[in-house]
């Protein structure tokens, strides 16, 4: 009877290359999932900053603010990659939405005051963030 070599078999290899494989699946499918939480935040935090800047520019000009780029003299930018939206402005009430460019067809959308809510799309409820 030989004495047996030191080292792995093939058999072992290939069941360690599976197992991290899997481990490697599941480790890439949470931080895609992770990293779309984080962009879908960006996108909330720049409609909450919207409407702050749309309050300010209010308090300024007595009237609300008709794109986006009309509130940089209050201070407000939006994210990289982020779109922002107004879809609807008038003297008591506006409503917008915002997209990333990573997301795809996911949307953020507010509106306030005496805006549509169909206007405002996602949002469904006056003064609350919606998301689809």
């Amino acid at each position: 009877m030989k004495p047996r070599k030191k080292g792995f078999t093939l058999l072992e290899l290939l069941i360690v290359l599976v197992i991290i494989a899997i481990l490697a699946t599941i480790g890439i499918n949470r931080f895609w999932q992770v990293k779309d939480e984080g962009l879908l935040s960006s996108v909330k935090s720049d409609l909450r900053n919207l409407a702050t800047a749309q309050e300010d520019y209010f308090g300024q000009n007595y009237t609300y603010a008709t794109a986006a780029a009309d509130l940089a003299p209050v201070g407000f930018r939006p994210s990289p990659g982020v779109t922002i939206t107004l879809t609807f402005v008038q003297q008591d009430g506006w409503a917008g939405n915002a997209t990333h460019v990573s997301l795809g067809g996911k949307q953020c959308g507010f509106y306030t005051g005496n805006a549509p809510a169909a206007q405002g799309a996602p949002a469904t409820v006056n003064g609350v963030i919606g998301c689809n």
